[in-house]
């Protein structure tokens, strides 16, 4: 699904290729033109790192209140705020980077996640690393809701939900996208492929 979002994926990547330079060459440059690749997009926050359901709380948390202090109608802001858990957890349960503590019975899960505002709607991009073995199936299953209608997605969940099949959040996502949720793959290796995901508000 190439379109103009097309842009939000190279951001994903960029933050990535950015956060590995700052450790290499001057801090100062680096840090600013991230700053600035941020303005440029609209970002109301980013975060990048390893996701735990406790960490979820602390940023969803701090997502609500920038978005109280920029006056957001509550109604959207609902909206926001549920997309922003329901695809920061796809990272916690989907991405193949994990890191687990058998002892303290811990897990982390490894994936980039932006909340932004640009072109009079509000975005929230996700993207993760997935084993490329995953990729057909969701290529199959996120086609189907990008093409589909609300009404259609509004049968299409009901449908689902009935026969009591697993996945609903994507087509959940699906629905509450003002814009056909948008999603690509980019290779990394033989093995993984970095998935992105996302959604209009």
């Amino acid at each position: 699904m190439k379109a103009n979002w097309e842009v939000g994926v190279n951001l994903l990547l960029h933050f990535q290729v950015v956060l590995k330079r700052i450790m290499k060459e001057k801090i100062s440059n680096e840090l600013f033109e991230f700053k600035e690749e941020c303005d440029k997009h609209g970002i109301l926050l980013s975060f990048y790192g390893y996701f735990s359901q406790e960490l979820l709380v602390e940023i969803g948390d701090t997502l609500r209140n920038r978005m109280k202090l920029d006056n957001t109608n509550s109604t959207k802001m609902i909206k926001i705020f549920a997309m922003f858990i329901e695809q920061a957890q796809n990272i916690i349960h989907y991405s193949a980077e994990k890191s687990f503590n058998k002892e303290l019975n811990c897990s982390l899960s490894n994936g980039v996640i932006v909340v932004g505002y640009q072109d009079d709607l509000y975005y929230v991009l996700c993207g993760n690393q997935i084993d490329k073995k995953n990729i057909e199936l969701l290529t199959k299953k996120l086609t189907t809701l990008h093409n589909m209608n609300k009404n259609e997605l509004k049968y299409y969940y009901k449908k689902q939900r009935k026969s009591l099949t697993t996945g609903l959040g994507f087509i959940e996502l699906a629905r509450k996208s003002v814009k056909p949720i948008d999603f690509d793959f980019q290779s990394i290796d033989e093995q993984f492929s970095f998935f992105s995901l996302k959604t209009y508000i």
